[in-house]
């Protein structure tokens, strides 16, 4: 039985969602997001809610059925609120800064590293060490987040690296920790 599946998706003031066949439209205050629904699985707009319900209970349709649901809610989410993470950058000399739309990492390598920001991906940097990634799609703003921290990932003994804020680094003692 799926829990998350059979909640209904309410809709919070100045959302509006038109289905048509299998394709879920959204739009709220920040913008439109679009879903196409698996082809079994059924999408209904009642009272100001979305409910989600699925033909059976095969595996397969169980899975979707919860999938497509939260799909749904990340959407609906995303055009009223919007989505948000935040990376930190630790080490001497490490920093970030932004050139145009463009983000540029300077993190000890020769070169500089510059990342392009997807489609519909704000990347801020407010101050050198701290870069703010915004957007409406849940699954790009993660994936944006994470490209950016793969460029330096934090290394166990000094925490070095570029982290995401509620992150913690487990610290490893180093060589000297263990002699007596």
């Amino acid at each position: 039985m799926s829990r998350i599946g059979r909640k209904p998706i309410a809709l919070p003031a100045g959302v509006t969602v038109n289905i048509n066949d299998h394709l879920v439209e959204v739009k709220g205050p920040k913008g439109s997001l679009n879903l196409e629904v698996n082809p079994k699985i059924s999408v209904e707009l009642k009272d100001n809610e979305i409910y989600v319900s699925r033909p059976d209970d095969s595996k397969e349709m169980r899975e979707m059925h919860g999938t497509m649901r939260a799909l749904i809610h990340n959407m609906v989410v995303g055009v009223s609120e919007g989505f948000k993470k935040q990376l930190e950058i630790v080490g001497i000399g490490y920093r970030a800064a932004m050139r145009g739309t463009n983000l540029v990492l300077n993190m000890g390598y020769s070169h500089e590293i510059v990342i392009k920001p997807y489609e519909g991906v704000e990347i801020s940097v407010p101050d050198p060490t701290h870069v703010t990634i915004t957007g409406l799609n849940k699954q790009l703003v993660g994936q944006q987040a994470s490209e950016i921290r793969a460029v330096r990932e934090p290394e166990p003994y000094l925490g070095k690296g570029i982290k995401y804020i509620d992150e913690v680094i487990l610290r490893k003692e180093g060589k000297r920790a263990g002699k007596k």
